[in-house]
């Protein structure tokens, strides 16, 4: 059992150390101010911790959460979106609301699920890759920090991969505490605290924010979370996972949280055999993973005065290394088959092009403009 408590505690800290800077990123790019930053991450992790311990509790099945990754990214993709982070909190109103309606009427899960698997790939793709290329730029604008970071990340990548990502996040962080000196302990010296942001529900953020992160969470985050736990021999009901994960999501956007979901890669440490060997048992290795959780929530407050005091595009980069294999699999998914491949590069470039239409961002854009292309260039079916 004590393994099974450490797998969850590992679980944990690798997907905080992972994406913690790309999420205040996210959020300083719609907008939020530094308090703001800081109570949603703080929201984030109360919402996960909360998930984590309550679903494998009821179920007794190691069902684990985790904040949206891409949809952290998306919102670093975002900024030409909006500015004004309550109406951002709107967007991850909508975007929980969905993911309750998507558990509570399946056909329209079934619906969303059913994008095709090139365009929603291919939107990722589009959303991860300006920040993947962040590492090479951030060599050379800021070399003393991003060098020795990049090394240890690919000293790691090859010995123990899972460390990798919170390794090179440690030697930034070292790197930005020498840059800024002791500033950064004295303004992170105050607990973390949650202040509630009042929604905006401005349409055409809904429409360029809300929707996409909708689907990202849905296609990038859900459905593979599903997969990753079939493959471990449990079978989830849909329902009460996607429920609870829209209806923590909602609770989180007051706060300035953007979506909760299920976990995928730290999901295969708790549930896999090196957790337990009894399938059984490997549920409190989850429960382990929501205390680390609330624990590590505690670090809110530090963890924003780091991305504060950082050049951001040290922050991008690290972001950039964490997200280097979901752009693999993204591009991967994108362009295997060989009749949606014009649509699926299309949707890349209209969403890493980072226009906005309308007040509406590249995410959204690009699904039209791929679902449009699949849909001239779709073979004929000759008459007979």
């Amino acid at each position: 059992m004590f393994h099974t408590v450490i797998a969850g505690v590992i679980a944990a800290i690798t997907g905080f150390a992972s994406s913690f800077a790309l999420v205040i990123a996210g959020f300083a790019a719609v907008g939020a101010t530094d308090q703001q930053a800081a109570s949603g991450l703080f929201a984030l992790c109360i919402a996960t911790g909360v998930t984590c311990i309550l679903l494998p509790v009821l179920l007794r099945i190691p069902v684990s959460f985790a904040w949206s990754t891409p949809g952290a990214a998306l919102l670093v993709s975002a900024a030409a979106t909006t500015q004004q982070f309550g109406a951002a909190v709107g967007a991850f109103l909508v975007c929980g609301a969905l993911i309750v309606i998507a558990g509570l009427w399946p056909a329209f899960g079934r619906l969303i699920t059913s994008i095709p698997r090139p365009i929603a790939s291919a939107m990722l793709a589009g959303i991860l890759f300006p920040i993947c290329i962040a590492p090479v730029t951030a060599a050379v604008e800021q070399p003393a920090i991003a060098i020795p970071m990049v090394l240890v990340w690919l000293l790691l990548a090859r010995l123990a991969p899972r460390w990798a990502v919170p390794a090179a996040m440690a030697v930034a962080v070292v790197g930005i505490a020498i840059l800024a000196g002791p500033s950064v302990l004295e303004a992170s010296a105050v607990l973390p605290s949650l202040e509630f942001v009042p929604p905006v529900f401005d349409p055409a953020v809904i429409v360029g924010l809300g929707l996409p992160l909708f689907v990202v969470t849905m296609a990038g985050q859900n459905v593979p979370g599903f997969a990753v736990m079939k493959t471990f021999g449990y079978d989830m009901p849909p329902r009460p996972v996607l429920v609870t994960s829209g209806a923590a999501t909602v609770g989180s956007a007051f706060f300035g949280g953007h979506a909760i979901n299920l976990a995928a890669i730290t999901a295969a440490i708790m549930a896999g055999p090196e957790s337990n060997p009894d399938p059984a048992r490997r549920w409190v290795a989850t429960v382990s993973a929501g205390v680390s959780y609330l624990v590590l929530g505690v670090g809110a407050g530090l963890a924003a005065a780091i991305v504060r005091a950082s050049p951001p595009i040290i922050i991008t980069a690290v972001a950039g290394l964490a997200l280097l294999g979901a752009l693999v699999a993204s591009v991967t998914a994108a362009l295997e088959e060989a009749p949606s491949r014009i649509p699926a590069i299309s949707t890349f470039l209209v969403t890493a092009s980072g226009i906005a239409v309308a007040g509406i961002g590249s995410a959204f854009w690009g699904l039209v403009v791929g679902g449009l292309m699949l849909v001239w260039l779709r073979p004929r079916v000759p008459r007979s």
